[in-house]
């Protein structure tokens, strides 16, 4: 890990970046992705799920990573900020930077071994283009790999987590914003829109994240937007102080929600 961690642009203490790259490095694993081979990466973000297929592709692979964000978008580092540094890296040679780059638009002729989606269809404005973003796929891969939050908790301690994620679906709902969460999607909906774009899906498999920062920075940011959603029609409100109140009944042990992986071949 500590040579991945020294591609990587960090701002004081590697803590967080080292508990969050080792989570990246489970789904990758989980992936299946092999030395020499051609990936495509959707929703790249800072690149640390990038960094992690870089080194499983190895010197003889390539990694083409794209987000539809601007480069100056993110803090306290920015995403062109994160990838200069790991293109500076040993690592760099491996992987093409794309940003400000809609998928749907996105012309090549290349075919890819896997393409990859890690925790970012939550982004997505609606299903209707989460499904194009498949269909488009089937015509470039083999094989898709898909990771995301699965609110189907197992632990009690994950409770608020989940209820955070409710809460910030509901405020970019009524009220709009670039926020991460714009959808919450289900994992027997993503195999039902694989399926349709003429995918094969696998059995999800579990990957464990109880130990991430993710769901104690979303209780807090769902915290500070539950006062906006009073203003909303009354069976918002009351639907976001049910979930208010179990977000905040157990205040200690807060644990994030684990992954699911899909496996999508043709």
């Amino acid at each position: 890990m500590d040579h991945l961690l020294a591609c990587m642009k960090i701002i004081g203490d590697d803590t967080i970046q080292r508990t969050q790259l080792a989570h990246r490095m489970a789904l990758v694993e989980a992936f299946q992705i092999k030395e020499g081979m051609c990936v495509l990466e959707i929703g790249c973000g800072q690149g640390d799920t990038t960094v992690a297929l870089a080194e499983a592709v190895g010197k003889s692979g390539k990694v083409v990573a794209l987000d539809i964000a601007s480069p100056h978008y993110g803090a306290p580092i920015t995403l062109g900020e994160a990838s200069d540094t790991i293109k500076q890296s040993p690592l760099g040679a491996r992987i093409d930077f794309h940003y400000e780059t809609d998928f749907l638009v996105f012309d090549t002729v290349e075919r890819f071994d896997a393409i990859i989606l890690s925790h970012c269809s939550w982004y997505f404005s609606n299903p209707q283009q989460l499904l194009a973003y498949f269909q488009k796929m089937s015509s470039m891969t083999n094989r898709l790999c898909f990771a995301e939050w699965d609110v189907d908790y197992t632990e009690r301690n994950q409770r608020s987590h989940f209820c955070a994620v409710q809460i910030l679906a509901l405020s970019s709902a009524f009220f709009g914003g670039d926020g991460n969460i714009q959808n919450v999607f289900h994992k027997a909906q993503i195999q039902e829109m694989l399926a349709q774009a003429g995918f094969k899906v696998q059995q999800p498999i579990l990957i464990d994240a109880t130990y991430l920062q993710d769901g104690e920075w979303e209780i807090d940011y769902a915290n500070e937007l539950y006062e906006q959603l009073q203003q909303a029609p009354m069976v918002i409100q009351t639907l976001a102080t049910s979930y208010y109140h179990l977000m905040n009944r157990d205040e200690a042990n807060r644990q994030s929600l684990n992954s699911f992986v899909i496996i999508a071949t043709q």
